[in-house]
């Protein structure tokens, strides 16, 4: 099995800051997109962020200019770090790894993590 542990979450108040962290195997970490996403009560999954290996990265309008995804390639983590919090941005924040098939014979891959809680509220 593969395995993405997040880390991070907690409860900030409306304009502050948190960091979110997800290891990866280094063999996954290498080749695979990173990304995050996030869930919250009653609502779908969404896209938050992703990077690529070549560390191209990209952004939904909800978050663009206030959220950063990054990587540390040593560590084989990437990180998301999240400023000007509000409290729409209340969600579990899942780690995400994901291969897109090269040909007929490669199925591709995902992987998740458990996912961290993030609370913004006063």
């Amino acid at each position: 099995q593969v395995q993405l542990v997040e880390s991070g979450g907690g409860l900030v108040q409306p304009g502050g800051s948190l960091r979110l962290s997800c290891a990866a195997p280094r063999t996954i970490f290498s080749i695979y997109t990173m990304g995050w996403y996030r869930q919250a009560p009653g609502k779908p999954r969404e896209l938050v962020a992703t990077i690529t290996n070549g560390g191209s990265t990209n952004y939904p309008s909800s978050v663009k200019g206030r959220f950063t995804i990054s990587r540390d390639n040593a560590k084989n983590t990437v990180y998301l770090q999240m400023n000007s919090l509000k409290t729409e941005d209340t969600a579990v924040y899942y780690c995400n790894a994901n291969r897109v098939a090269k040909g007929v014979f490669d199925a591709g891959a995902s992987y998740w993590g458990q996912g961290t809680q993030v609370t913004v509220s006063s």
